[in-house]
């Protein structure tokens, strides 16, 4: 049986017990979640010749334009050689443009193109718009919730990463 610590309604300590059956559940969940999470990008992808490895590229790109391979390696947490394939492509294709460090001329700074914006757009508003409406129908506690659950899940440097990543969205 897990054991998690929460608030109750009167905002004192409560615990949650749950049994491995609803912790499978909701393992279960997010499998099917995540599936729906990405079906649309995927398809959109899949008409590029793309996969979710560039998707993930130009969403963290987007987020932190000038961002240098090396964070975008340390976000993903994808080897080198997989990272520099994916962004050959990108560039190629004329979506990331890579540009030498102005202090340190061995970085490579990463920006998306106009046509790499614009894909990224549309990759991101297919995801917001399944989000919306998912979000809606929970309502605002739920959501809350849920931005929390996931944030526990994350391991400790995951999390401040994407602290970091909120942060410099201001």
């Amino acid at each position: 049986m897990a054991e998690m610590q929460g608030r109750g309604p009167a905002g004192g300590d409560m615990l949650l017990y749950l049994t491995d059956e609803q912790l499978r559940r909701g393992a279960e969940a997010m499998f099917f979640a995540y599936r729906g999470f990405t079906a649309d990008p995927d398809r959109i992808l899949a008409n590029k010749n793309y996969g979710r490895a560039h998707h993930r590229a130009l969403h963290f790109i987007n987020a932190a334009p000038g961002t240098t391979v090396n964070n975008l390696l340390s976000i993903l947490g994808v080897t080198k050689q997989s990272l520099n394939r994916v962004l050959r492509t990108l560039i190629e294709d004329g979506l990331v443009e890579s540009r030498v460090g102005r202090v340190d001329k061995r970085e490579r700074h990463l920006f998306l193109t106009e046509d790499g914006a614009a894909l990224e757009r549309e990759l991101s508003e297919a995801q917001r718009a399944r989000m919306r409406a998912a979000y809606k129908q929970a309502g605002p506690e739920a959501v809350l919730g849920f931005r929390r659950v996931l944030e526990a899940m994350m391991d400790p440097d995951m999390r401040r990463q994407y602290r970091d990543l909120q942060e410099g969205r201001g």
